[in-house]
């Protein structure tokens, strides 16, 4: 029986939907095959080994339990254990790791970085893909370079003239979009529809990361692709978003009375979502993707599809968008974890 690592929590904004994700897989996960291992690592950053109920995920206060302990990985490259910090000297080894992480400090290449670099098999996207996915300016550029169309931007960075972002903003068009380069949930991201507006923008944008970038606003809506696999994909159904204002920001997503509607399978063509697959795939492969991804582009009033962008931890809890794609295929919650597993442990 193999124990797999789970990593959940994270100096993130998206701290609060890890648990959730963390929760569920972990409900989910086969025990007769995996045993689970589950490390939380806090909103400062501390990596405590936590055994305790799986509903103090849920309810937040799973670091206030007596059954965490301060942990680390031994960095010794194939020396795959989890060191408790406790003065005990215990270790316990593992055979995968899986992030269950969202956002910055968890799903950018930097918690996957550090896996790489011990050699433990990841359950997930590795560094350079999750990196890149993360950045919405050269993500952007490589699917370009592939042949997709992505929206027409300008990439700005902190202390940049306020005027240059002007005029970028003026030759772009109102409405348009400014978003921070990296960043998850759509948190920093505005809608600008007059230039009066602009500058408390892109300051909202700079609060999340150095640079950010001016995009114009595509017309149609928001469609989404699950992708599971390395070499041979699985594609799920393709969903459609439609949302008031048609802008899916983090309270669309996650509160409740929002106005987001997802229909899954989507409201277009049979051809026009095989259409949707492929393209999909060709992002998700150029973007050196592994184990499981979402890929979300816009659907165009003339049906041309424009590249948005990659989650390489998609929301996974039962009701996420990424597991209802491949309900929608026959994968029901369960049978996807396991199939995620077996995927990172065999690479």
């Amino acid at each position: 029986m193999k124990t797999i690592l789970f990593l959940f929590g994270g100096c993130s904004t998206e701290y609060e939907v890890s648990l959730q994700s963390a929760h569920a897989v972990l409900q989910a996960l086969d025990h007769s095959r995996y045993t689970p291992l589950a490390v939380g690592i806090t909103r400062e950053g501390r990596w405590l080994r936590y055994g305790g109920p799986l509903f103090h995920l849920e309810t937040g206060d799973w670091e206030a339990q007596p059954d965490c302990v301060p942990c680390a990985l031994s960095l010794d490259r194939g020396d795959l254990r989890l060191l408790w910090l406790d003065g005990s000297g215990r270790s316990e080894p593992f055979d995968a790791a899986f992030p269950v992480l969202h956002g910055k400090n968890g799903e950018d290449g930097t918690v996957q970085g550090l896996l790489e670099l011990i050699g433990a098999p990841i359950i997930g996207c590795g560094a350079l893909s999750s990196a890149l996915c993360m950045d919405k300016d050269r993500s952007h550029k490589l699917a370009a370079l592939a042949g997709v169309r992505v929206p027409r931007g300008h990439l700005f960075r902190r202390g940049d003239d306020a005027g240059e972002i002007a005029r970028a903003a003026e030759a772009l068009g109102y409405p348009l979009f400014v978003k921070p380069v990296r960043s998850g949930s759509s948190f920093g991201v505005s809608r600008v529809a007059a230039p009066e507006h602009l500058a408390a923008a892109a300051e909202e944008a700079f609060r999340h990361d150095r640079e950010i970038l001016l995009e114009e606003a595509v017309p149609g809506f928001e469609v989404s692709c699950a992708i599971l696999g390395s070499t041979a994909l699985t594609v799920g159904a393709v969903a459609e978003f439609q949302v008031e204002g048609g802008f899916i920001d983090y309270g669309e997503k996650y509160a409740d009375g929002g106005t987001l509607r997802i229909y899954c399978p989507a409201r277009i063509p049979p051809e026009k979502a095989t259409e949707i697959q492929e393209t999909a795939k060709r992002i998700y492969r150029c973007l050196d993707c592994r184990v499981f991804a979402r890929v979300d582009l816009f659907l165009t009033p003339w049906g041309e599809l424009v590249f948005n962008e990659v989650n390489t931890i998609p929301g996974c809890t039962p009701h996420s968008c990424y597991p209802g794609m491949m309900q929608a295929i026959g994968l029901d919650f369960q049978t996807l974890v396991s199939r995620l597993v077996e995927l990172g442990v065999e690479a």
